[in-house]
């Protein structure tokens, strides 16, 4: 099949998905599909006018991958955007949408906002763009925290206590300090990564990480702090994979320990008991149904000293870089990565034909 992997975009995750992308890209022409790697926001502009009249070329001549090193940083996107040659309000580059109908589906290696959050999935469903992954709305539900905990705690699955606040301004700041209890944990309601993320167990320290947050957008959620262990699972066609516990060597699993190698120990299937292990499932394939998402997810725990599981979030488009969870997940079950990636395009063109 002719595969267009869409990666990169306008987001917080930006490099982290160029990582995914350019694993899942050879992972497909591993299989035998003429799969080409296509960054979402800055397009085919760097491959000159000829390709751009004729994007359809480049699946008979495919690009060179290039090995992708994660530097640790978070992307400037204000230099994204003015290093951009086609300067343009849109989301899409030139070329994208031409090569994207061009294709036989997209497979979507884009995280966060701009990607992630349905509006992407949107705008292919009205083009009649198949495509990997979750539909429009289940994507912008789970996307905002807020939103997925209001929809799936009433179902009963268990997540920690929360107060939202929406449209947040300055002079909203003093009140939210002074009935925030500590501990808590301080998150941007449509972050991923945890960029804007910050775990708060001092009085002095609740100023700074609510106002880091709101860099991130005018919401905030403000989180009871559970105190235990971090373990993620994998939803892959309406079941659950392992659990993995996730043990950061330093701080809290944040941006740079999620992608650099070595920074954390990841353990699968996870140190619990099958009891915990069960329930965890139960509550991410859950969470998965409830929202309406599709083929595959991730929904984030932690597991308390009581042996209690607490529903952090959920992600619809799971990082597939070469130290993502679902693909580690996948493995202990005999999924290869190349077989998983096959699994979610089939899966996507299946789809499509409904």
């Amino acid at each position: 099949m002719k595969i267009v992997v869409l990666a990169g975009g306008l987001s917080t995750e930006r490099k982290i998905s160029f990582s995914s992308g350019t694993k899942i890209c050879a992972a497909l022409r591993t299989l035998g599909h003429k799969a080409v790697l296509v960054d979402m926001f800055n397009g085919l502009e760097e491959m000159g006018e000829d390709v751009i009249a004729n994007p359809a070329v480049l699946f008979d001549s495919l690009p060179e991958l290039k090995p992708v090193v994660f530097d640790g940083v978070a992307p400037d996107l204000d230099a994204v955007k003015r290093n951009r040659k086609y300067q343009s309000p849109s989301l899409f580059g030139r070329g994208v949408i031409d090569i994207c109908r061009a294709s036989d589906v997209v497979f979507i290696a884009l995280h966060g906002m701009n990607g992630e959050d349905g509006r992407v999935q949107a705008a292919f469903d009205l083009l009649g763009i198949p495509y990997t992954g979750s539909g429009y709305l289940g994507a912008a539900m789970a996307m905002d925290k807020i939103i997925t905990k209001e929809i799936v705690a009433p179902q009963g699955v268990n997540t920690p206590a929360w107060h939202a606040y929406k449209d947040v301004k300055e002079s909203d700041i003093p009140a939210i300090l002074s009935e925030t209890k500590i501990p808590c944990v301080v998150k941007t309601t449509t972050g991923g990564s945890s960029v804007g993320v910050t775990i708060v167990k001092k009085q002095e320290d609740l100023e700074s990480a609510v106002t880091d947050s709101l860099k991130y957008g005018k919401d905030l959620l403000i989180e009871q702090y559970i105190d235990g262990r971090e373990f993620t699972v994998g939803v892959l066609m309406d079941k659950a994979l392992p659990s993995v516990e996730i043990v950061p060597k330093t701080n809290f699993y944040d941006y740079q320990n999620k992608y650099k190698a070595g920074a954390t120990d990841e353990i699968c299937p996870g140190r619990c008991t099958p009891e915990v292990e069960k329930k965890m499932g139960e509550m991410a394939v859950a969470v998965h149904r409830i929202l309406g998402l599709r083929t595959y997810s991730r929904s984030d725990f932690m597991v308390d000293a009581h042996g209690d599981a607490w529903f952090l979030e959920v992600n619809t488009l799971p990082g597939m870089t070469p130290t993502s969870l679902v693909p580690q997940e996948a493995a202990v079950v005999g999924i290869s990565y190349e077989k998983l990636c096959g699994m979610i395009v089939d899966d996507a063109v299946a789809r499509s034909k409904e």
